[in-house]
């Protein structure tokens, strides 16, 4: 497989976008008139979760076809006093130094998505507010420790939680130190 575009590319084009049908079917809107409190409810919404899910699910093992991680002279936010993401190079070297702790958030992500189609399959909207919190964790996993430099406490917190839900220590809770 050869890959078309960057990691950056395929989060903002794919990942991302996918994750907002599922960030965004159940939330609480506070508004002047009231509390709303938006859940799928027709076959509609149902359909737009599942093709979220689906997707998130198969485009995050593009994540496993070699690539780089930024368009070609993007360098993220990574240089001067105000820089906070990690350079591509120094992503890389992550990766490059512990290539199981990257799958293992790939499959941590992929895993709430399966969870999420599951949901879907069993229309369990209640089940939807722990499946996007899922999301949100797994999310923040990856990028404190690919994207943003990570607080570490935060990093082993949301590691430890995604072990909760996933009954089995994950590489990242196993290789990394503190």
């Amino acid at each position: 497989m050869k890959p078309v575009v960057s990691v950056k590319e395929l989060m903002r084009d794919m990942i991302d976008p996918a994750s907002d049908y599922i960030f965004d079917s159940v939330k609480i809107v506070t508004t002047k008139s009231g509390t709303v409190e938006n859940v799928p409810k027709t076959d509609e919404d149902w359909a737009k979760l599942r093709i979220g899910a689906t997707t998130l699910a198969e485009g995050v093992y593009l994540l496993k076809v070699p690539r780089s991680f930024t368009p070609p002279g993007d360098e993220n936010n990574s240089t001067g006093p105000e820089a906070t993401e990690l350079s591509p190079a120094q992503i890389k070297t992550k990766l490059e130094k512990d290539p199981v702790l990257w799958n293992a958030k790939i499959e941590a992500l992929r895993n709430v998505a399966l969870e999420v189609l599951d949901i879907v399959n069993k229309k369990k909207t209640d089940e939807l507010w722990e499946a996007s919190y899922n999301l949100d964790q797994a999310c923040e996993s990856c990028h404190l420790q690919y994207w943003y430099p990570g607080d570490p406490a935060l990093l082993q917190k949301v590691d430890r939680q995604l072990q909760e839900l996933y009954g089995k220590p994950s590489a990242s809770a196993t290789t990394r130190k503190p």
